[in-house]
């Protein structure tokens, strides 16, 4: 039996067999948050399907240029925000959105993908990046202690995924070019604009990889 490490490997080794091939390069802002398990899931991802691909950590400035996609990931949105803007980051994802990059924000990603926020994120001057035309709610599912898992049907998928929630946002209100993908009792936890897909919960928890799957249906390489 494969182990998730030689699995890995032999993924890979296969990539580089693929020279005359593009590798999809999926970047994953990796400077505050839950880096390792979204790395995981795209690289179990990319072995599922008969594609080459990489992930590259972004920390510094002059990686997303380079990137097919960007995934911000789950974390303290107040701190990724600030990071992201500090080391350079923030202008090459919103250079990269409008050119057409496919970019995911997963919890505190969502927050940041925004364009408009509550008064939490007023108070605490949060810097939102603006990919999307929507308003978050930053705490919307109230605190840590107060984090659940639920069967949750997305237009896009034929059966219920289990979303984990954590500490987590949602969407309150959306423009009219926004798609909403699900909703819990009318906040919405899933939605689509172009390029930009925010979640507001974790996908990389769980072993379920459809999600990571119909990001990477967003991609072209060429």
């Amino acid at each position: 039996m494969l182990t998730l490490y030689s699995l890995k490997k032999l993924c890979r080794h296969v990539a580089g067999k693929l020279s005359t091939v593009k590798l999809m390069r999926i970047g994953i802002i990796a400077i505050q948050g839950d880096v390792s398990e979204h790395i995981d899931a795209v690289e179990r991802a990319l072995c599922e399907r008969d594609i080459g691909g990489e992930v590259l950590e972004i920390r510094h400035e002059g990686i997303v240029p380079r990137c097919d996609a960007v995934i911000l990931p789950g974390g303290e949105s107040t701190t990724l925000g600030r990071l992201i803007e500090r080391e350079g980051i923030a202008g090459e994802i919103q250079n990269a959105a409008k050119n057409g990059i496919p970019v995911l924000g997963t919890c505190a990603g969502l927050i940041l993908v925004a364009t408009r926020g509550d008064e939490q994120v007023h108070k605490t001057h949060q810097h939102l990046l603006g990919l999307m035309d929507v308003k978050v709610n930053r705490n919307a599912f109230g605190r840590q202690r107060e984090s659940f898992e639920i069967n949750l049907d997305l237009a896009f998928l034929d059966s219920p995924y289990t979303a984990i929630f954590i500490r987590a946002p949602a969407i309150m209100d959306a423009g009219p070019e926004v798609d909403v993908l699900s909703t819990i009792n009318g906040r919405i936890v899933a939605a689509r604009q172009n390029n930009v897909l925010a979640l507001a919960f974790h996908p990389e928890l769980t072993p379920d990889l459809r999600l990571h799957h119909y990001f990477l249906d967003m991609i072209s390489v060429t």
